[in-house]
């Protein structure tokens, strides 16, 4: 969407302009400013996106002017250049608004830069930048309007999407014998992922997109619950076909091993068949959004996965076949959920009495979500040089000091592109090794553009409107590879600016070549400014984001114990989101340490496992509020008041690493030895059947604690084994 949208205010532009017989400098500086009126904004409410698209034009006016009035003087044309950089950059501390005024004041000033606008033609660059953003705004709210409700309609339909492919995976997984058992594995992780990623992104656009907090918390709630049994469905289906319990970090990290590689559920035919057949039907219930299933089958495989809810519909099997059909029956339960809350009402004709039980489930929660306001985040209560977007405004404007000298040396009159580098590695960026991985792959972008826009370049000679053509291509594959790759992203940018050298008519080898080299400078002077500079460590910043997830999984798993044990109900699942959202800055910061390029191997590997692990407990933690929410509406779910005992050594240990991590003090070992369910004997209980709900919280727990004191020897915090004998 955002590629169409651009290309379509791009071409809008083009139109307005050859009608009023503009000449080609004139319309190419219309093209990139409607680019970037149109990529600039950011705002997810419409009134907020016009307020900042009616700013962003004196904005840019204001900047096409004094670069035209500073064009030939040098040395107060580049100061001023840099305090516009820095000002820029230091706007982002205001939000989104500060944000996209920010880079249409910079970009805008390098348009002038690139077309060369002067004094006297001021009057037709005006004309052509206010076109440039009328046009913008005419596709952004009539041809393709960017609303809150059509996003999130767009992402609920998404998310359906992933959903079923995870089940059509699930279905593979099944049948997959030893040889494609890796291959499937990895299917299953990316579906998982990108099923995770999709609710996130759902999760941020609740508040704007949905007319009431009623209706956002009962999405939310439905998305969750999808999402959690389909995940867990995939550890159940792992269980059956290994020969002893698989661990649940074989779904988080890639090349884990697995505990069998036979597919013991081949032994058992008759309850395979019928397996295979549920998750058929499962496939069909989620990919199917049609409202109404009346005079159709949809109503009937509907009851029958239910209704492996109630133990005596359960398949003769071993235990762990029949433990995937009881996850079976749970996702088809999200699944129905999911439907009610996407498509609304549906025919009750046909409900047999789980599937009557699971709507009386769902009517309960229904009544039970109250519209409670979000607290607000806490305010960032740094100031100074401490402040992040302060931090990087220095940082960038020494850079681009740097970029400005060195760019001279290469050429007197492409020298900003060494400036643009600079300014375009420190966007979203927050640490230097992501500044180093992003120069590293602009360059690599700008190299391979290179060769892209002297074949191009050649290709299209002097057809005017072949080129511009050929531009569009490149916008749209620029916009539409930007959240996949930045060095692709790169590499259409590149290819694209051979293609406008064309029609400026000052297209050479030479100036594409020169191209390389000012990305390498900027890329440089980047990286120089990023270290030596108020550096921000990535050790430090993933300690920050560690700390952070560690807090979060300590709130989540608190308050899941608290409610299962008898406890107040809370927020759960919104705590649980908190998690996710914290894990998520965390696998972000820690890319570059990820990355192929980075010599440290030890470490690498060492980050990997890490996010894996805690990936795993986040899974067990979300699993704990899902069952915890089923507690004040369920009628088979009952609270069990052993849980909070055995929870605490959890809590415990999450705090212990969170102090270690933080360098707070703190004392004791983290705690490992007896297993959760042999402490509940210990405490003279009885351990629980394996088809009750305490059972399920009991294994989630299990694995929970195996997980923390899992992170607890990878960071190297002390561990106590049996016996309190130190360990690992």
């Amino acid at each position: 969407m955002a590629g169409l949208r651009t290309v379509g205010a791009i071409v809008l532009t083009l139109i307005v302009l050859a009608l009023l017989d503009t000449s080609i400098t004139l319309m190419v500086a219309g093209a990139m400013a409607a680019m970037v009126a149109t990529f600039a904004i950011r705002e997810k409410e419409v009134r907020g996106q016009a307020i900042t698209l009616a700013l962003g034009l004196p904005v840019a006016l204001a900047a096409v002017t004094l670069g035209a009035l500073l064009h030939s003087r040098i040395i107060v044309g580049d100061l001023f250049f840099l305090a516009l950089i820095f000002g820029a950059v230091y706007a982002r501390r205001f939000g989104d608004r500060g944000l996209a005024l920010g880079l249409i004041g910079f970009q805008v000033y390098f348009i002038s830069l690139f077309v060369g606008a002067t004094v006297p033609a001021l009057p037709e660059v005006f004309l052509t930048l206010t076109l440039a953003f009328v046009c913008s705004a005419v596709v952004r709210f009539t041809v393709f309007p960017d609303t809150p409700e059509r996003t999130l309609g767009r992402l609920r339909e998404a998310f359906r999407a992933r959903l079923a492919q995870l089940v059509a995976t699930h279905l593979e997984l099944v049948d997959a014998g030893p040889k494609e058992l890796d291959n499937v594995l990895d299917d299953l992780r990316r579906h998982t992922s990108r099923l995770h990623e999709a609710a996130l992104m759902i999760q941020g656009r609740l508040e704007e997109g949905t007319r009431d907090a009623a209706t956002a918390g009962l999405l939310q709630r439905r998305v969750a619950d999808a999402e959690i049994a389909a995940e867990r469905l995939g550890m159940m289906l792992l269980n059956a076909r290994s020969a002893e319990r698989t661990d649940t970090l074989t779904m988080h990290l890639p090349h884990a091993p697995v505990p069998a590689i036979a597919n013991r559920m081949q032994a058992e035919g008759d309850a395979l068949a019928t397996l295979r057949r549920g998750l058929e039907a499962l496939h069909l219930l989620v990919a199917r959004p049609a409202p109404d299933d009346r005079g159709t089958a949809l109503a009937h495989v509907r009851n029958r996965l239910l209704g492996y809810r109630d133990e005596d519909n359960l398949p003769r099997a071993s235990p762990a076949v029949q433990d995937a059909f009881r996850g079976l029956g749970e996702a088809a339960r999200a699944v129905l959920g999911l439907r009610l809350a996407l498509d609304g009402p549906q025919d009750e004709s046909d409900d047999t009495s789980a599937t009557t039980r699971s709507r009386e489930e769902f009517d309960a929660e229904d009544l039970a979500i109250v519209g409670a306001e979000q607290e607000e985040d806490d305010a960032d209560d740094r100031t100074g040089l401490q402040r992040p977007t302060t931090r990087a405004a220095c940082q960038v404007a020494v850079g681009s000091a740097l970029a400005i000298v060195g760019g001279e040396f290469l050429s007197s009159q492409r020298w900003y592109w060494a400036v643009l580098t600079c300014w375009v590695v420190f966007l979203n960026t927050a640490s230097t090794g992501e500044i180093l991985v992003k120069g590293y792959r602009r360059l690599l972008g700008t190299a391979l553009g290179v060769v892209a826009g002297v074949a191009l370049a050649g290709l299209v000679g002097n057809h005017t409107w072949t080129a511009f053509a050929l531009v569009l291509l490149c916008v749209f594959g620029a916009f539409f590879t930007a959240p996949l790759s930045y060095a692709l992203m790169s590499f259409f940018i590149t290819a694209m600016l051979g293609l406008l050298y064309t029609l400026l008519n000052t297209y050479s080898f030479a100036t594409l070549v020169l191209r390389i080299e000012e990305t390498a400078l900027g890329a440089a002077c980047g990286i120089v400014a990023a270290v030596l500079v108020l550096p921000v460590h990535t050790d430090r910043r993933t300690d920050e984001h560690l700390g952070t997830v560690l807090v979060r999984l300590r709130e989540a798993v608190s308050a899941a114990v608290e409610q299962l044990s008898g406890g107040p109900a809370a927020d759960l699942l919104s705590q649980a989101r908190d998690l996710d959202t914290a894990l998520n800055d965390l696998r972000d910061s820690t890319q570059p340490l990820m990355h192929p390029i980075t010599p440290l191997r030890v470490r690498r590997q060492t980050a990997r496992y890490l996010v894996a692990l805690l990936e795993t407990c986040a899974y067990h933690a979300r699993s704990l509020a899902a069952t915890a929410e089923l507690l004040p509406s369920s009628k088979t779910v009952a609270a069990d008041p052993r849980l909070d005992g055995v929870g605490r050594r959890i809590t415990r240990n999450i705090d212990l690493i969170a102090a270690r991590v933080k360098d707070e003090p703190a004392e004791g070992e983290v705690a490992s030895g007896a297993s959760i369910a042999s402490m509940l004997e210990a405490n003279g209980s009885a351990a629980p059947r394996s088809d009750t709900v305490t059972f399920r919280v009991l294994r989630h727990l299990q694995r929970l604690d195996e997980g923390v004191v899992g992170i607890a020897r990878a960071l190297e915090v002390p561990v106590a084994g049996r016996g309190g004998r130190k360990s690992g």
